[in-house]
């Protein structure tokens, strides 16, 4: 394969990995968005993992105009599997990928856009830190009344542009395939000495094009989904109910927060398995302790940053 002209400059070898089912009201724009990168990959693996739309012919006719897109159709499982069925699609990918010195790894969903200077954007925080394992933008998406910032912690990077350097990757031994993945890795480059985080830079802006909620029978059992995700996780109780508390002011508004509480605690009280690392999850627990014991500090700052901006204003 021929370097594209920002390798032939000495720019690290992207490898991109998009596991797909049916997007195919998505996926052009998806391929528009990277086509136009200022840094663009060095490949792109898009899986076909059972789409019954279009989405491998749209996917393969634009791989015949674009020289770093290659598809490969993964065998049908049968049904879409949120969590582990996507890391499943993405070692598929792995494994079919036609380069092997990549200096960093993205797992990306096809029904987000961003501007054309993402890649060198995070390129650049990558450069500035060089025990940075992990960085996204910050997310947009659809909600009744308008586009909305999803909520993120600093240090979380979006799982629908996950990029990430090789040696962190590799540290966290890549992305487990279990339910939430995505997190379990954010937390596993914590224990291994490494950061992460998200940048609030309008470059860096990612916009998710499909209502939250709408891959799933619906938002309410997406929202239990989500609290029995982090039960299996291994949240301490106070940081479920801080999470869930947190999520009230996301659509939809108080309710979904109450369901993701409700969800963690119908889990545990149903004695449902946990991620199988207790040492993870104590970690994860005495991490997320010192958090919650840090919090009213925090808010405190917060609250005076605010009035000296209002005093500054009047």
């Amino acid at each position: 394969m021929s370097e594209t002209p920002q390798q032939a400059m000495g720019h690290p070898r992207i490898l991109v990995i998009s596991p797909v089912r049916d997007e195919a009201r998505f996926i052009n724009a998806a391929i528009d968005s990277l086509s136009a990168q200022t840094v663009r990959p060095a490949a792109w693996v898009i899986v076909n993992d059972g789409s019954s739309d279009d989405t491998s012919a749209i996917a393969r006719a634009r791989a015949a105009q674009t020289d770093f897109i290659h598809v490969v159709d993964k065998p049908d499982r049968g049904r879409r599997q949120v969590g582990s069925g996507v890391i499943e699609a993405f070692n598929y990918g792995l494994a079919a990928a036609p380069i092997a010195d990549w200096d960093y790894i993205v797992k990306l969903d096809a029904d987000i856009t961003y501007g054309p200077r993402y890649i060198e954007r995070m390129l650049a925080e990558f450069a500035a830190d060089e025990r940075l394992a992990a960085v996204s933008g910050r997310v947009f998406r659809p909600e009744p009344g308008g586009d909305v910032e999803e909520r993120k912690s600093p240090d979380m990077v979006c799982g629908p542009f996950k990029f990430y350097r090789r040696a962190a990757f590799e540290a966290i031994g890549g992305f487990e395939q279990t339910l939430q993945w995505d997190g379990i890795d954010i937390h596993r480059a914590r224990m291994n000495g490494w950061r992460t985080r998200n940048i609030p830079d309008p470059e860096a802006r990612i916009h998710h094009h499909r209502l939250m909620g709408s891959s799933e029978v619906s938002i309410v059992h997406g929202r239990l989904r989500w609290g029995r995700g982090i039960h299996f996780m291994g949240y301490d109780p106070a940081y479920a109910v801080a999470s869930g508390i947190y999520r009230m002011r996301d659509w939809p508004y108080g309710v979904g927060g109450l369901l993701i509480i409700a969800g963690y605690f119908g889990a545990a009280a149903r004695g449902v398995p946990r991620y199988p690392d207790p040492a993870f999850r104590r970690d994860l627990r005495r991490w997320q302790r010192r958090q919650l014991a840090a919090l009213p500090a925090r808010l405190l700052r917060s609250f005076r940053g605010r009035r000296h901006a209002d005093k500054a204003d009047q």
